[in-house]
């Protein structure tokens, strides 16, 4: 009779997630995408892709079967070859078929290229966070290379191309190609002007050097490599100094670069993901901009891969509460769903809350990004916004998470369940493309490099935002820190006190229902640490609500 008992009882569990729209179940996206008049249909019909049950355990099967390193065959050949599970390549195949690679560069989104790949791509890290290592750096490479026209055009057919080609093969033999990077160094890490790594002139290219303590995504065709040029390695020069070039894993004769992986990164999470420590004996490679002038050139790269950052975080807290919301909804406990009981819906609300602003921040900057190259007054919003977002979103990443997690109960910290995997990777973002402290002291360059500019986004911003909430006691304290001597060890309290404001003013000119509330929840005051502690009142239920709209 047990065993009967057993079968039939649900034993109070919330069921299976997915099989949803995570596009239209998302208020604040969809809102988002409405108001920068995109395709609505075309970003549903993605977020069903992505929000499938086939693609959500697309995501857990990759992640349960990382990549394995491969340096040489049974004979003593070397190979450098990184095997992926299929369920990777899968979702590679699936993200580079949604353009998220590309479409921002080649006119296939109008009116909003940016804000639509940002879409997707926010869409696709809920399905599976680390295949988007090489897809993001894929598409923020076309940024750097457009620095040297010609080789861009080189690549660029194939960058641009749908299809996704994993077989080990020159890149001109291949239907798609996809790009990485390697920046930093074993004696360096952030400090890139520190690197060692040399380029010496060979003819119409250089031969690299050196090595990589993380070079990202070790299976691409290419990467984008920072090396210290022989004084008068380029054809005519006599500078020298860090330099960007393009390595590809193929020479022009067809046979292997002289690229060797020596081991891939046990990372805390990101296990789908390969990145590796890497040497170069000699390896071709071409130069990309100015000789000398190579974090100039890389920085084109290093922005969009920041916004792509906050994007992706974004993303990770959106799927981190969706997971929460289907589980109290349907758990029970003491005779009351979970999402009824007080204490659960006050959690839930707050975090809810979190993710409007985070969202209406994220596709603000986006729609600037847009923007930036023909309106001065967008351009200096993403130079001195970029960093301050990006600290902001990757840095609430883990937090959102957890307390999402924790919803489940013990059930949230179990392997059986995705929480402990999206728990793992929320802080890597936060910590790729520059930690918070860099993002703050960056922001700090920012404003001391376009001092005007800095101030005039501030004033607008503060304007915007007036309309909900009176933020100006804050920004007048941000400027003070600035003025002061005491700027880079307070450089946290202005990175994120900008972007608190910014969130604010995105929430006021999106005319959100909640912006006063964010500000008097965020901004007044102290304020306490955990979600759950914000007195959001009457608004609770809205919150919930809207979050719950699936």
């Amino acid at each position: 009779m047990s065993s009967g008992l057993l079968e039939d009882a649900s034993f109070n569990q919330s069921p299976a997630f997915g099989d949803v729209d995570l596009f239209s179940a998302d208020r604040p996206l969809a809102d988002a995408a409405r108001r920068a008049g995109l395709d609505l249909a075309n970003l549903a019909a993605c977020g069903r892709d992505y929000g499938s049950a086939e693609t959500l355990d697309l995501g857990r099967i990759a992640n349960e079967n990382p990549p394995r390193l491969h340096i040489m065959d049974g004979k003593g050949n070397r190979l450098d070859l990184v095997e992926f599970h299929p369920a990777y390549h899968a979702m590679m195949a699936k993200s580079i078929g949604h353009g998220i690679h590309a479409s921002a560069h080649d006119g296939t989104d109008p009116p909003g290229p940016v804000s639509t790949r940002a879409v997707r791509l926010y869409l696709a890290t809920q399905a599976e966070s680390g295949h988007m290592c090489p897809v993001t750096m894929t598409h923020a490479c076309i940024g750097a290379l457009r620095a040297e026209p010609a080789l861009l055009a080189k690549w660029l057919p194939h960058i641009q191309s749908r299809a996704y080609d994993p077989r080990p093969l020159p890149w001109w033999e291949k239907k798609g190609v996809t790009l990485g990077m390697g920046m930093t160094e074993r004696q360096g890490g952030t400090d890139v002007r520190a690197n060692i790594t040399s380029a010496a002139p060979a003819g119409d290219h250089v031969e690299i050097t050196g090595h990589k303590w993380f070079m990202s995504a070790p299976m691409c065709d290419a990467f984008l490599v920072l090396a210290q040029a022989t004084k008068g390695a380029a054809k005519g020069s006599e500078g020298g100094g860090l330099t960007c070039y393009l390595m590809p894993r193929y020479r022009p004769d067809g046979s292997r670069n002289q690229i060797r992986f020596q081991r891939l990164k046990d990372k805390l999470g990101n296990k789908s993901n390969a990145s590796s420590e890497v040497e170069f004996h000699g390896a071709y490679a071409e130069r990309v901009g100015t000789e000398g002038a190579g974090v100039r050139t890389i920085i084109e790269m290093v922005n969009l891969t920041r916004l792509d950052c906050a994007i992706a975080s974004a993303g990770q807290m959106r799927i981190a509460l969706s997971q929460a919301l289907n589980h109290i909804r349907h758990r029970s406990v003491f005779q009351r769903r979970l999402v009824d009981q007080p204490a659960m819906r006050a959690t839930v609300a707050d975090l809810a809350l979190e993710l409007e602003a985070q969202v209406a921040l994220v596709f603000r900057l986006c729609r600037a990004a847009e923007r930036a190259a023909h309106d001065p007054v967008e351009a200096a919003y993403v130079r001195l916004l970029t960093p301050a977002v990006k600290f902001l979103v990757c840095k609430s990443t883990p937090h959102v998470v957890y307390e999402a997690l924790e919803c489940l109960g013990g059930n949230g910290y179990t392997e059986d369940l995705p929480l402990a995997r999206y728990f793992r990777e929320s802080p890597l973002n936060a910590i790729w493309e520059g930690s918070g402290n860099v993002m703050a002291l960056d922001v700090l360059r920012a404003a001391g490099r376009h001092p005007e500019q800095a101030m005039a986004t501030v004033e607008s911003l503060v304007r915007t935002a007036a309309a909900a909430f009176d933020v100006r006691p804050l920004a007048q304290s941000l400027a003070a820190v600035l003025r002061s001597r005491d700027a880079e060890r307070r450089a946290r309290f202005v990175c994120e006190g900008l972007a608190r404001i910014a969130a604010l003013a995105a929430l006021a000119e999106a005319r959100s229902d909640f912006a006063t509330l964010y500000g008097d929840a965020r901004l007044r005051g102290a304020g306490f640490a955990q979600f759950g502690t914000a007195d959001l009142g009457s608004a609770e239920t809205a919150l919930v609500e809207r979050a719950l709209a699936a």
